[in-house]
């Protein structure tokens, strides 16, 4: 890979920083007065978007748009918009939105940037906790500008796995998952956001994260974060059309990653 310095990796870094402290006050405006809003669902009657998730994105394009246009863009309501610069942004605006217009604080912004099959800048707002996750290749990962490094001692056994579930996989694949972690020795939680229970494994209040089928705009932020916290991600496919659609996501310590691969069978 090109190094980061000749590619502009913490200039982007900085500028994704900002734009998503803007999208963050914009999603906690709505979700102070969720109320108010239109919700509306897909396919499942458990996927909801909301008039806010729209308004989000829509503000993260525009600021894309303005500073850099010729980058791609990737985004969970808006669909793709190709790139010519080599890079491609991949946003959620809202990811837990569930939880969002249920009025439970686990939701965040995410946004990550894809750079040669890489992502390369990874940040997660964090409204409601006021948190900033932030990295970029080869520059670390940090929470509101503090270090992050995983702890290596940490195992299944000894600290929390997130797990995620959705429609897009038969309920037993998620079941045979928590029983076989449960059997051994260890636990788990589920939030509804799963990029932020991958931003929780970057700071080390996760010892892992795994959903059988994840959406790009859901993982690649936080899979950047945990890499640059000295932790392990299984690479989501990125090449062409497959980018846009969903694939296994499992990200771990150093100490967990090979019993939560066994585990997932991956």
């Amino acid at each position: 890979m090109t190094s980061h310095a000749t590619t502009g990796y913490e200039v982007r870094q900085k500028f994704a920083e900002n734009v998503a402290r803007k999208a963050g006050a914009l999603a906690l405006d709505y979700f102070l007065r969720r109320e108010t809003l239109v919700i509306e669902t897909k396919k499942d009657p458990q996927d909801v978007v909301s008039i806010a998730d729209r308004a989000v994105e829509t503000l993260i394009r525009e600021q894309i748009a303005e500073a850099y246009p010729k980058d791609g863009v990737l985004g969970e309501e808006y669909g793709m918009a190709e790139s010519s610069s080599g890079f491609t942004w991949v946003i959620d605006p809202i990811d837990g939105t569930s939880p969002f217009v249920n009025g439970m604080p686990t939701w965040c912004v995410s946004i990550a940037l894809l750079h040669e099959g890489e992502p390369v800048v990874g940040v997660i707002a964090a409204p409601c906790q006021d948190e900033l996750y932030s990295a970029a290749h080869g520059l670390g990962a940090r929470l509101n500008g503090k270090p992050l490094r995983i702890d290596g001692s940490r195992t299944i056994r000894n600290a929390v796995t997130g797990v995620g579930a959705n429609h897009h996989v038969p309920p037993r694949t998620v079941a045979d998952f928590v029983e076989a972690l449960l059997t051994q020795g260890g636990t788990f939680i589920r939030n509804g956001s799963g990029a932020l229970m991958l931003a929780y494994v970057a700071a080390g209040r996760l010892v892992g994260y795994y959903e059988p089928y994840m959406h790009a705009w859901d993982c690649l932020a936080g899979y950047c974060l945990v890499r640059e916290a000295g932790g392990w991600f299984l690479p989501f496919p990125v090449e062409g059309e497959r980018l846009t659609k969903g694939a296994p996501v499992l990200a771990a310590g150093p100490g967990a990653i090979e019993d939560l691969r066994t585990l997932a069978q991956l």
